[in-house]
């Protein structure tokens, strides 16, 4: 029996389904919040203190300082032989949409043009190079939210100037013509768990939150590579990976998400997503061990 730290800032549904697995495997898992944390310089981090291993749920808002501390606890831990899923420099790259990028562009994976401004006139300039048809992402965030398409000068304009003003970066990408579909792969220890297809209805964006509906998918092997060197490149030993068809049958890395939600994915290619992951994080940890 392992005891795992479910490492979040809430109770919601994708901590209790890790607390039914980790319980039905015989474990014993307890919800450790992140705002909770705190450490000395020789003593090992509180409230981790005894677990087996921990699993990095969700991250909640806060300071710069606040966020960096958590992370440098999580990195403290880790060195004095805490299992950490995902280990904390690959959360630190995926929750970062522009790092991400950039790992994925050096590693020679596909990816969409991508600009990064702080200034409007800096990124109306980006905004024309990149085809004049853009989607505005928040540099932070998932599920889709906070995502804009814009193609008309005049709202890119208004939009980085609102955006410059409010002390917020201007992160845009190309617009992808798409199928109106695109694949979550859900990675973990190096192999492709389960994937599925991602289908939208009358929105360019195809997140199950935004209305999207969902099918198990087969994957060809050029497919599976390039999932599992996405989620190899940032580190991920778990990983929710999205891939974006364009227009010519090429594939996109649009996204690696270290906190992968997988409510959808469970049900719809029926896998116990939550026990995978408790059994790989017990066995990584056995094998430690042994």
């Amino acid at each position: 029996m392992m005891r795992i730290a479910i490492l979040s800032g809430g109770t919601g549904w994708h901590v209790q389904d890790l607390l039914r697995a980790a319980t039905e495997l015989g474990h014993t898992a307890q919800i450790v919040d992140f705002r909770s944390l705190a450490a000395g310089v020789e003593a090992e981090p509180q409230p981790l203190a005894g677990f087996d291993a921990a699993i990095v749920r969700t991250v909640p808002a806060g300071s710069l300082e606040q966020v960096i501390f958590r992370m440098d606890v999580l990195h403290a831990a880790v060195s004095r032989g805490l299992r950490v899923v995902n280990p904390p420099r690959a959360v630190e790259t995926c929750v970062d949409k522009y790092l991400t990028n950039v790992r994925l562009a050096a590693a020679g994976l596909p990816t969409p043009p991508t600009h990064v401004a702080q200034r409007a006139d800096d990124a109306f300039d980006a905004f024309a190079k990149l085809g004049g048809d853009v989607v505005i992402k928040p540099v932070f965030g998932a599920e889709g939210r906070g995502m804009q398409r814009i193609s008309d000068r005049e709202l890119a304009w208004r939009t980085f100037r609102v955006l410059e003003q409010t002390g917020q970066l201007i992160y845009q990408q190309r617009f992808v013509l798409h199928p109106g579909h695109d694949l979550r792969v859900f990675v973990m220890g190096g192999e492709v768990r389960a994937a599925m297809r991602r289908t939208s209805h009358g929105d360019w964006r195809t997140n199950v939150a935004q209305g999207g509906t969902t099918e198990s998918v087969e994957l060809s092997d050029n497919v599976v590579s390039l999932a599992l060197r996405a989620a190899a490149v940032v580190g991920c030993d778990i990983a929710g990976v999205d891939l974006l068809p364009g227009p010519n049958g090429e594939l996109f890395v649009i996204e690696v998400n270290a906190v992968p939600g997988w409510k959808a994915l469970a049900v719809t290619c029926g896998i116990d997503i939550a026990k995978e992951i408790v059994r790989f994080v017990a066995s990584e940890r056995e094998d430690i061990r042994g």
